[in-house]
Formats: C-alpha cells, structure tokens, sequence
C-alpha cells in the first residue's frame, strides 16, 4: 500500500502539475528525488521515537520488513533539500509544493490503509459506537479506535479542500502551508486517539504537530498581508 500510495500520488501530482501550468518532466523528476530522502527521514524519527526498540540492533532500522515511519520526519528534510534540487531544474518553490500537496494527500490516503491492514498507528481500545475490531502492531486483536481510516478520511477532506480554494489564495506556496495547517491541526486532535507504550501525555507528533500549526499560520499571515 505504501508503494501503490507512493505511484497513485506521483500520478496526482502530474495531473496537478499540467494544472498549474509547470514544467511536468521537472517536476515528476524532482518528486521522484525527493521520495527518498522523505522515506529515509520517516523511517529515522520512527527510530528515534522507539530508540529502545532499535538501539541494541541499529542494522533494524533499514530492515524492509519491520514497518515504522512518522511522516513528519521526511518533511524537513524534503523541504531543505529541494531548495538546490529546484532550482537546478528551474521550478519555483512554491508552486512545486503546492503541486506536491495533492502528492502527499492522495499518498496517505492509500499508505494509511497499510498501516490499518498490518496495524501500524493502531488506535487505542475503546467501547464508543464507531469503534472497530482491530489489531495493534503486536498482534493485539481487540475494538479499537479507527485512527488509520480517520487519517486516510482527512486525507481525503483536505484533498477537496485543496481543490477548492487552490485558485483563490493569492501567492504560490499558500496551498502547500494551508493544507500543512490542515492537517497538523487534525493530527494533534488524532494523536490522542491513538494507542500509546509511554505514559507521557504529548508525542513527538504532538510537538511537530503544534510547531507546524503556528508556522503556517504565522507564514500564512505574513505573505497574506503582502
């Protein structure tokens, strides 16, 4: 699912691309770039966040079988890194990661079914009407909140959303930070719901979710304004 995530969004992000009227080859080229250090970057924070689980065995973290990646952790690298790679191929920042949204929303929706079939990002047990009988990543069968479908549904929503107000904000990069907003937003209420080992109350999820709120927000006041 990761993969059939990863192809059905590239295909979004040509279509997106065609739409804003950039070069496509570019920027099917630059997304293609791009995919792997966003894929290593996931896999690196899931580590780090579960560093009890890997430190004894670092050669696990690159283990293709054992699944784990944490989205934010791709993001900051992709971002830094596209700077170059951008304007190598004559892209505008912006407008790239505008066209890169659609890529990334249609991707969850897709990926988030994997981790509800194998039970990564598992929900935590619960008796509410809409719960659904589901495993945890350790093979724990049991009702369960269904936080991968609630993903892949907000996925979904900003996806709409972005396709409706894309044309209406005034500066490229605007969609790109309005559906970062979106959807740090939802996760930060969606982290709650999910099943946790530590007893602390925030997740480094929770943390990036906050910072990446009031960025955006500040950022999008700031060029809104101008």
């Amino acid at each position: 699912m990761l993969y059939f995530g990863l192809v059905v969004g590239v295909l979004a992000g040509n279509i997106a691309a065609h739409a804003a009227n950039i070069n496509a080859l570019r920027t099917y080229v630059a997304t293609l770039i791009l995919i792997i250090p966003a894929l290593a970057g996931a896999r690196l924070l899931y580590a780090a966040a579960q560093w009890d689980t890997y430190k004894h065995n670092l050669r696990r973290i690159w283990d293709r079988t054992d699944g784990g990646f944490i989205m934010y952790g791709g993001l900051p690298a992709v971002l830094i890194l596209s700077i170059p790679l951008l304007r190598a191929l004559h892209l505008n920042f912006g407008t790239f990661w505008d066209v890169s949204s659609f890529t990334i929303l249609v991707g969850m929706m897709f990926t988030r079914v994997g981790c509800l079939l194998h039970g990564c990002c598992a929900g935590r047990p619960s008796q509410s009407w809409f719960s659904v009988y589901l495993p945890n990543p350790k093979g724990v069968w049991e009702k369960r909140l269904p936080t991968q479908i609630f993903e892949s549904a907000c996925a979904l929503v900003l996806l709409v959303s972005a396709i409706v107000v894309w044309h209406r904000i005034p500066f490229h990069g605007g969609l790109f930070l309005f559906v970062a907003c979106g959807y740090a937003s939802a996760r930060l209420l969606m982290e709650f719901a999910r099943e946790r080992d530590t007893a602390a109350r925030l997740s480094v999820a929770h943390v990036i979710s906050i910072v990446t709120v009031l960025l955006s927000i500040s950022t999008l006041t700031i060029y809104w304004r101008q």
